[in-house]
């Protein structure tokens, strides 16, 4: 166990504002939607946010970053790249992927390379690779759902170009589908031990704090324009085993919906917001911030 790497639970509050914060392939790129209605972020989406961020080392934003990370830019690499090689991977795992050995895959090219692998875990695996060299994240995101059911607006996008060879101009019907309002909680899970499996250190981890209030500011699309997270809570334990059931945190600091939850909101004030954690469960936990006024 890393005890540098104290328990943490956390809150993204995400007001998505005509935005598709996360466009289903299964239903022609409609923003994520249950069966009743409430609207779904995956996490799987906005990981995806963080590794592009983390990803581009040239970029203005890891340039910003505390020298430790520009100066070491070789340890904050991605796995889950878009363009990885499989076969360069599985030798930077081990020379032997066939027997797995936890001290030396500690030490391997793999672990010291790629930051996603350190702190979300890794299910890559070649055949016939050990089962070992899988390994569960010391950070899970869950699936961010939206308090209220949200409206989604559909739109035929024009344009002047043509999209077929005989036409000047085009159409793609239904195109521009977007949620009017809503607003979502997406839960997250910082647990110690598995840090000493991955290989995951504090300076992953205070990256992965930095990251979190930029992940929708600087991903901006024409899809995707106005998505805000309006808190990233991070509360930590009073110890490594957790010093406050995850539940009563996540329940103390989830907006209330005003007047009548079955119907979508239409702006930030139909919610009464949650600015700290009741007194009783403050003692509790070591601290409490918001990540996004830091």
């Amino acid at each position: 166990m890393n005890s540098e790497i104290k328990r943490a639970t956390g809150l993204l509050v995400i007001e998505v504002v005509n935005s598709n914060a996360n466009g289903d392939p299964d239903r022609e790129s409609d923003p994520r939607q249950r069966p009743n209605g409430l609207g779904e972020i995956s996490p799987v989406s906005f990981k995806r946010k963080l590794r592009d961020l983390v990803d581009d080392h040239d970029s203005l934003f890891f340039q910003s970053l505390p020298q430790i990370y520009v100066s070491n830019s070789e340890r904050y690499s991605i796995l889950e790249s878009r363009d990885r090689d499989l076969k360069s991977i599985t030798g930077e795992m081990s020379k032997d992927v066939k027997n797995f050995d936890q001290k030396e895959f500690l030490e391997s090219t793999f672990v010291q390379k790629y930051w996603d692998a350190r702190v979300f875990g890794n299910t890559f695996l070649e055949k016939g690779a050990n089962k070992g060299f899988i390994k569960t994240g010391v950070v899970q995101f869950g699936v961010g759902v939206s308090i209220s059911p949200v409206n989604v607006i559909r739109h035929t996008n024009t344009k002047k170009a043509g999209v077929q060879e005989d036409k000047q101009g085009g159409m793609a019907p239904l195109a521009f589908r977007i949620v009017e309002h809503g607003v979502y909680c997406m839960p997250f899970f910082v647990n110690p031990n598995y840090a000493g499996k991955t290989g995951c250190t504090k300076e992953d981890i205070d990256l992965l704090k930095l990251l979190i209030p930029r992940a929708y500011d600087l991903n901006r699309s024409a899809i995707r324009t106005d998505v805000r997270i309006r808190h990233a809570w991070y509360i930590e334990h009073l110890n490594a085993l957790g010093s406050c059931p995850d539940y009563l945190l996540l329940e103390a600091l989830t907006p209330k919906r005003i007047g009548d939850g079955t119907i979508a909101s239409t702006r930030w004030n139909d919610y009464e917001d949650r600015a700290a954690l009741p007194e009783e469960l403050q003692a509790k936990v070591s601290s409490v911030s918001d990540l996004m006024l830091v």
